[in-house]
């Protein structure tokens, strides 16, 4: 995996990773009264170090964090980065945006980018981001998503491909508890894509990404372990994956 990671480094030189970590986390409350949801404890470690540690083991080397609620606690617990071997830039709403909003505001610290990562800060999916990026380029993509199927994909909406792996449409979320292909939550842009962007509070579910459709959005499947926090039984569940998993990891490293 070192050989492939460090060859596939070279392909995509100084990407930034884009993290959303601003959102109220309103379903969470309940067990994290007072801590922002990245910073919510999984596997004895914050969340959020999670997908830190994950782009740094790929040679991610430049993070954005978009903050928002609670920003001071994550600046406070991340700094600058160094503590990981890299760097960290924070963008700091003042009122909630919303995914695409957030990703507007930090367009500034974006300008020398031609592509970049994308992560939703409330969920894990473990995958080669390197992959995402040859998939990316190799379809002159404006957006790449990984995809995921799940057993049951009742609080997410769902993706549609055709034989090509293009999107060809997104379905809203249906409280039906059956299986279904939804975003892993990682994403490669083309910078291009930020003049899609509306300032201001913007979805990329609802506002973006249907605009861009027409203008080549692929999607690669991913079977890695998926882990997400949204909701307090997702987040327990969560535990139990993260344990299963370094249980997994460490058995297969002796």
């Amino acid at each position: 995996m070192t050989a492939t990671v460090e060859n596939s480094a070279r392909i995509t030189p100084g990407i930034p990773a884009v993290l959303l970590v601003g959102g109220m986390g309103t379903r969470l409350r309940s067990v994290l009264p007072s801590t922002p949801k990245p910073l919510a404890p999984v596997g004895g470690v914050p969340f959020l170090e999670l997908l830190v540690t994950q782009l740094r083991a790929q040679g991610i080397r430049r993070l954005i964090m978009c903050t928002g609620h609670l920003s001071d606690q994550i600046e406070r617990r991340f700094g600058d980065g160094r503590k990981w071997n890299l760097t960290i830039h924070y963008s700091a709403e003042t009122r909630p945006l919303g995914t695409a909003g957030a990703i507007k505001l930090a367009e500034h610290l974006l300008k020398d980018a031609e592509d970049f990562l994308v992560l939703n800060g409330d969920s894990f999916l473990e995958m080669d981001f390197h992959q995402l990026i040859r998939f990316h380029h190799e379809h002159g993509a404006v957006v790449s998503m990984a995809i995921r199927s799940v057993p049951n994909a009742a609080r997410y909406g769902s993706v549609r491909t055709d034989k090509l792996n293009r999107i060809i449409a997104f379905a809203e979320k249906r409280g039906i508890a059956e299986p279904g292909l939804i975003s892993g939550g990682v994403y490669v842009f083309k910078s291009s894509a930020l003049k899609r962007i509306p300032d201001g509070p913007a979805s990329l579910e609802v506002d973006v990404f249907p605009k861009l459709l027409e203008e080549g959005m692929f999607a690669i499947p991913q079977d890695g372990l998926f882990i997400d926090i949204g909701t307090p039984e997702d987040y327990a569940r969560a535990q139990t994956l993260c344990r299963d998993f370094s249980q997994i990891a460490e058995a297969r490293s002796r």
